[in-house]
This record gives structure tokens, C-alpha cells and sequence, in this order.
């Protein structure tokens, strides 16, 4: 029960977050018609989210995870509140990159916090309950940011947040206890080139400015150099020569490039070629999130069970039946049977997501964790802001029509297809102290 109870508090900081981000992207035609520029909102957001996530694991190790959770949350807090109160671009920016230095630690966190809560034998159901925030955000965010811009105005956007925050900030207090700390000097050397490196590439691929990205992958490259040889650093490349934490990352990287380049791609070809408004698009992505969420319990029951390859690849079968579905738009199929994909493509995407998420910490040790998960973080954010850049450059560069779209969602398809080589390298079942924890916790409850 403690550990549900752990559970439900982080979910509803987590949650905080992401839907912060889903609610943003309603508002900024009316950012639009007040501030001149508004095309850095989202950008400096995730720049800031990119730079901070690297950082995550040491600040966790260093200090304990309790006392950097809630120092996010209240950093998260304080800048929704200033963003709200935002007087011009220039503060709203810098309000906005302030949010995004609390919001970016919050995700990585609440994995850190459950997974090391969870151990071996009960992780699968654990990463089923923490991916909950990420499958209602997309339903709620945009029909309650709408709501709110009609009839508030876009200031509530993140005044919203306040309140909420608050209220995750004293559940964490009374609920998560202090974490082991390991004090450790930080890689100032590690934060000076991994930093930049991933602002630099996200950046180059959202803009997309190509010129960018050799100095992004050198900087990158000298910090995995600068990593092997010294004793702690900032992200412990070593840890990818454990089989399941790199497999497991780079299907992630897939999975999030497919993902997000497809939640992109679906509401705007509803408006544009569909000629259906922005809620009823946003709306338009609930089937994908009821699938998700309907799938998630049983998941994460198999992928105790069974282990996590298998509930994989029968999630990446499942996920490029679906995505065959919108590679027909040109001939214009029925709107329900686009329903039926998205709902049955959530499903694929819950049978993804939470065996990956479980299967990545299979073998290692609890103090490792934290680098770990910032590692996948940030694995997870490059990947999702790749799929976005390259699949809407892609569309950019077809005729504009439903067949652009068409065109681009055979992309969709050959990125989730790619993901099975990484898929076929995730263990096969648990390690056997795995199972024999699982085993006693059952005769014991």
C-alpha cells in the first residue's frame, strides 16, 4: 500500500508537468496576438529541459532525490507563476526557460523515486502507473487549455499551475522519505560539453539549422571521451555496456522519434487537410490515449510475468498494423476508422513503453539508478524532438495535400519498424532472484 501511495504522489507532480506542456500549445495564438514574439515559448522551454536532464542524476545522487524533487516542483511552481504574470516576450521567455529548469527534472525524478521504491519483483506494475501522466495529458491538456484560453485567457494557463503544484509539494513532503545520498563533487567538465551539445541539437533539429549539428555531435563525442576517463562522471556512458539499459535505450530513441513525430503529424493533418478545428484534432488523439491507458495494468502484470521482450515485439507488431491505417489518408478512409487505429496504436504504444521503462534497470545496481534514468531521459527527449523535426521536415518538403501526409506516415511506419532490431536484444525473461522475489511477495500477500 505505501508503495501505490508513493506512487500516486509522484503521478500527480509528474502529471503537473506534462500537462503543462500540452496546454501551452493552445495558447500560442493568443501569445500571438500579444507579444510579438512567440516562437521561443516552446523552444527555450525544451532547450532548458535538454541542458537540465543530464544534470538530474548527479543533483539526486548528490543531495537525495526527496530534496531535489521538491526543489523542482517549487522551482516548476514559481515559474508557471511568473510566467503568468509575464508583462512582455522578453520576460515570458525567461520566465518560461525558468519553468523548464523544475519541470525538466520532475519526469526523471518520479522514475528515479518508483523505480528504486519498486525493486525487481514489482517494477513492471510501478512504470505502468508512472506512464499514467503521459497517457492522460494529451486528453486532458488540450480541452482544459482550451477551455481555459476561451474563457480565462492565457495567463491561466499557468496560473493553473499553481495551485496544483502547491498541492504536490506538501503530498511530497508528508510522502517520500530522504533517499541515500552519495556526496561527490559535480562534472563541471561533463555539464560544459553534454549541456550545449544536446541544446545545440535539439535546436538544430526544431529550427532545422543542419550547419549546427557536426558542432553538437562533436561536443557530444568529446564528452563520452571525457566520461570513460574520469571516475564519476556527469552521465556514466559505462553503464551502456549493460545489455538491457542499451537496448532498452535505443528503443527508446526510436519509439520516442515514431511517437512524437506521429502525435505531431495527426492533429494537424485533421486541420489541415481534415479541415477540423484545433480542439476537435487535439480531441481527435483521445482513442490513442484510451488505448494506452486501457492497456497499461495488463502490461505491466505480463511484463512481471513473462519478461519484457516478448510484450514488446507483440507491441511493435500491433503499433505498425495501426500506423498502416494513416498511410492511406490520401484516399481520405472513414474518420472512425482512423479512430480505431489511434485506439488500437495505444495499446501498441502501452506494450512499448512499460516493459522498456522496466527492463532497463533488469540487473542493475539500485545505486545506479539515477544516472540510468537521466541517461534515458535524455535519450527520450533528443529522440522525441528528432522525430518532430525530421518528420516535419519531410512534410514540408512534399506537396501540400493529404498525400504529404500520406507520404510521411510511411516514414512513421519504417521508424516503428526499425525499432525491432534494438526490441530483439531486451531480456528474454527476468533474472531468477527476480523471480523468486516476485514469488515470495505473492505467497506473503
Amino acid at each position: 500500500m505505501a508503495l501505490w501511495k508513493l506512487g500516486a504522489v509522484v503521478v500527480a507532480g509528474t502529471f503537473t508537468a506534462m500537462l503543462d506542456m500540452t496546454m501551452v500549445s493552445i495558447a500560442l495564438a493568443d501569445l500571438g496576438r500579444e507579444f510579438a514574439v512567440v516562437q521561443w515559448v516552446n523552444t527555450v522551454y525544451l532547450l532548458t529541459i535538454a541542458m537540465v536532464v543530464p544534470l538530474t542524476g548527479s543533483l539526486a545522487t548528490r543531495f537525495g532525490t526527496r530534496a531535489v524533487w521538491l526543489s523542482a516542483l517549487a522551482v516548476f511552481v514559481a515559474g508557471s507563476l511568473l510566467c503568468g504574470l509575464a508583462w512582455n516576450a522578453a520576460s515570458l521567455i525567461a520566465f518560461r526557460a525558468l519553468q523548464g529548469l523544475g519541470g525538466g527534472m520532475i519526469i526523471p525524478l518520479g522514475l528515479m523515486i518508483l523505480a528504486t521504491a519498486a525493486g525487481e519483483s514489482r517494477r513492471g506494475r510501478v512504470m505502468a502507473l508512472a506512464a499514467v501522466p503521459a497517457q492522460l495529458a494529451p486528453i486532458a491538456g488540450p480541452l482544459l487549455g482550451g477551455a481555459i484560453v476561451d474563457g480565462l485567457g492565457w495567463r491561466w494557463i499557468f496560473f493553473v499551475n499553481v495551485p496544483i503544484g502547491l498541492f504536490s509539494v506538501l503530498l511530497s513532503y508528508r510522502t517520500i522519505t530522504a533517499g541515500p545520498r552519495r556526496p561527490a563533487a559535480l562534472d563541471l567538465l561533463g555539464v560544459a560539453l553534454l549541456s550545449p551539445a544536446l541544446a545545440i541539437l535539439v535546436y538544430a533539429l526544431s529550427r532545422p539549422l543542419w550547419w549546427l549539428l557536426p558542432i553538437g555531435t562533436a561536443l557530444l563525442a568529446a564528452f563520452a571521451v571525457h566520461a570513460l576517463r574520469t571516475p564519476d562522471p556527469l552521465i556514466d556512458v559505462r553503464l551502456f555496456s549493460h545489455r538491457a539499459l542499451s537496448a532498452a535505450s535505443a528503443l527508446n530513441f526510436l519509439s520516442r522519434l515514431s511517437i512524437f513525430g506521429a502525435l505531431m503529424l495527426i492533429p494537424l493533418y485533421f486541420q489541415q487537410s481534415a479541415g477540423r478545428t484545433a480542439l476537435s484534432a487535439g480531441l481527435f488523439l483521445a482513442p490513442q490515449a484510451l488505448g494506452t491507458m486501457l492497456a497499461l495494468p495488463y502490461v505491466g502484470r505480463l511484463t512481471d510475468r513473462v519478461g519484457a521482450r516478448p510484450v514488446v515485439l507483440a507491441g511493435i507488431a500491433i503499433s505498425t498494423a495501426a500506423a498502416v491505417a494513416y498511410t492511406q489518408v490520401d484516399r481520405h478512409p472513414p474518420a472512425l476508422l482512423l479512430a480505431a487505429a489511434l485506439l488500437v496504436w495505444g495499446i501498441g504504444i502501452a506494450a512499448v513503453a512499460v516493459p522498456v521503462s522496466a527492463a532497463a534497470y533488469q540487473g542493475l545496481d539500485p545505486s545506479s539508478i539515477p544516472a540510468a534514468t537521466s541517461a534515458l531521459t535524455m535519450i527520450q527527449t533528443v529522440g522525441a524532438s528528432v522525430g518532430a523535426a525530421v518528420l516535419a521536415a519531410i512534410l514540408q518538403r512534399s506537396a501540400p495535400g493529404a498525400e504529404a501526409f500520406a507520404r510521411t506516415f510511411w516514414w512513421v511506419l519504417a521508424f516503428t519498424a526499425l525499432t525491432l532490431i534494438p526490441a530483439l536484444l531486451l531480456p528474454m525473461r527476468r533474472t531468477p532472484a527476480a523471480v523468486a522475489a516476485a514469488v515470495s511477495s505473492s505467497a506473503s500477500s
